[in-house]
């Protein structure tokens, strides 16, 4: 099942919003100031192509002061605008029955996008995680 919805997934706008979190990795990885960004940008492509069975953890020991401020710099400069895409998305996607699983994989990706310092991509045995669990 996570197969068939993560394909479903990919061709209405996963490929597309991979590609968008790409873009923004290049950009901040040729301003040298803003790489841990971009290196963030590569993890949320990479969790965008493939969202279901997938979950965000907390990196261990990645949740110092560094990782606080730079999330509080992404947050406001472009977090939150990214977060609203993300709702005005999924909203549009829940309009009908088959976008409902796409629309929950849209808001999967909100907390990843709006503090994505400190966080890794893991496996996960449900293809609906929506909070963060430690990994051990």
């Amino acid at each position: 099942m996570k197969t068939l919805l993560n394909l479903i997934w990919l061709l209405f706008g996963g490929l597309w919003l991979a590609i968008g979190y790409f873009v923004a990795g290049i950009i901040c990885c040729l301003l040298v100031v803003t790489i841990p960004w971009g290196l963030a940008s590569f993890r949320i492509a990479n969790y965008a192509l493939w969202p279901f069975g997938r979950t965000v953890v907390d990196r261990p020991g990645g949740t110092g002061v560094f990782s606080l401020l730079g999330n509080v710099i992404w947050l406001l400069v472009a977090g939150i605008w990214i977060a609203i895409g993300h709702v005005v998305t999924a909203f549009a996607m829940a309009i009908t029955i088959i976008g409902i699983p796409l629309a929950i994989a849209n808001l999967k990706l909100i907390p990843v996008s709006l503090m994505p310092l400190g966080k890794q991509i893991g496996p996960s045995d449900r293809p609906f995680v929506t909070t963060y669990k430690a990994y051990r």
